[in-house]
């Protein structure tokens, strides 16, 4: 067969097309994102929501059931200043960057502006207010006041907190752990060392006065 006999062979159309292609691409991808979609709205429907207006809560403070009304979107930080009055925990940068706001919370150190107040429901929080017991100030407290371990004062009760929640966990630590577990707390003044050896004397004195 000559090439001119072969080029003048009439040509077999293809069932294939570049908008076909697309068409159905664009349908079936609808498809999906329609059973997606139903399926979402079906889990929102479901789910419990609350707010956006206040909504009943009850926080459990130093011993006691505390009750109060929050927006959800309330952290637990402001939900203690401002609705429980209990202002230790100081609001600063509001990111969880200083620690000023440090609370205790099931036994751990926490930012208390990076928690929702709704979501601090059912824990056990301790606050600097708690630390006190029958008006005598716990041995953290004293050996700050002991070591001028506060200037402003303002990141003390951040910093009290933080260091009554490490010592809990680690009772007999050295300089250099106490550095590393306070290093989630900011100063502006500068008083580190004297922090340092707060923490240091606290921990000889809860461990009777014993030292390591």
């Amino acid at each position: 067969m000559s090439l001119k006999q072969e080029s003048e062979k009439p040509k077999r159309k293809s069932n294939f097309s570049r908008r076909g292609f697309l068409q159905s691409v664009g349908i079936t991808s609808g498809v999906l994102s329609t059973g997606v979609l139903e399926r979402e709205a079906e889990a929102q429907t479901s789910a419990k929501v609350a707010g956006p207006g206040e909504v009943p809560i009850t926080l459990q403070i130093n011993g006691q059931a505390r009750k109060l009304n929050v927006e959800p979107r309330v952290t637990l930080c402001d939900a203690l200043r401002h609705r429980l009055e209990l202002t230790a925990a100081k609001r600063v940068f509001d990111r969880g960057t200083c620690g000023s706001c440090t609370v205790i919370m099931d036994g751990k150190t926490v930012y208390s502006c990076n928690v929702l107040a709704i979501d601090a429901q059912g824990r056990q929080i301790q606050t600097l207010e708690g630390l006190t017991q029958n008006g005598k100030p716990h041995a953290v407290s004293q050996a700050f006041v002991h070591n001028d371990a506060q200037q402003c004062g303002y990141c003390t009760p951040g910093f009290v907190m933080a260091a009554k929640g490490f010592l809990d966990h680690n009772p007999n630590p050295t300089y250099e752990e106490v550095k590393a577990g306070l290093g989630g707390n900011l100063c502006r003044c500068g008083t580190y060392m004297g922090v340092r050896r707060a923490v240091l004397d606290a921990a000889k004195e809860m461990r009777g006065g014993k030292n390591a």
